[in-house]
């Protein structure tokens, strides 16, 4: 038995072969799980839970079988589908995760993050996400016509990729000191998350201890998945 731990799926109707891809997982070695992990950005984009897209009516589907089948999933919004809501969670049998949180696996306290808020020399991009965390912003686009909403979602889709082009390197990663900060914050000597789209385990030196950071993969071009046993 192992839990898995996933992110940065961006399941989008235009990529079928990683919806393909993510049923394959829920209906086969998820079903031996101990639990499964989703570190955000499990959709490209979300516009609300009242979403009647079959994409979103197809993954609920085979989440919700998974958890019925006795494994259960954790959800931590991405900054992608931020906006995905207690209704939706629970049509699709998942339970919702604060980001950050701090979870034992393997008899270890292990802090789960989705990784964009390490991000920090990326401001930019920090003050567009203090935008829309911001619940009064959130009231009112969701309160807009879906048609509306996923207008605003394709446009910025749009300037989020003209953004990582256009970006420095470094600047797309995550900053040393910030998860430095975030670890010695919540007593751990590892932390897992996704976001920065580059999988690797990176080990140093956190206060005199051996400390471990482990980034996920995306599925862009194939699935990825982290195996705790």
């Amino acid at each position: 038995m192992a839990t898995l731990l996933i992110s940065d799926l961006h399941l989008d109707p235009q990529r079928p072969r990683i919806m393909d891809l993510f049923a394959d997982l829920l209906a086969g070695e998820a079903r031996r799980a101990d639990a499964l992990y989703i570190l955000g950005d499990l959709f490209d984009s979300w516009i609300g839970d009242d979403d009647d897209a079959a994409l979103a009516t197809q993954v609920a589907q085979a989440t919700r079988a998974l958890r019925d089948s006795g494994v259960p999933i954790w959800f931590m919004h991405g900054n992608r589908d931020f906006l995905l809501g207690a209704d939706y969670a629970a049509r699709a049998g998942m339970s919702l995760l604060a980001d950050p949180s701090v979870v034992e696996l393997g008899g270890e306290r292990v802090l789960l993050m989705h990784g964009d808020t390490l991000c920090t020399d990326d401001t930019e991009y920090l003050k567009f996400r203090a935008l829309v965390r911001d619940p009064r912003w959130q009231a009112q686009f969701l309160a807009k016509p879906l048609a509306e909403r996923r207008a605003f979602a394709a446009q910025a889709r749009g300037e989020s990729q003209k953004h990582t082009s256009a970006a420095r390197p470094e600047i797309m990663d995550v900053n040393q000191e910030a998860v430095v900060a975030a670890m010695r914050a919540h007593g751990v000597r590892r932390l897992i998350h996704g976001h920065t789209h580059r999988p690797a385990t990176h080990r140093f030196q956190l206060d005199g201890h051996a400390a471990e950071r482990v980034v996920l993969g995306d599925w862009y071009e194939q699935d990825s998945v982290l195996r705790l046993s």
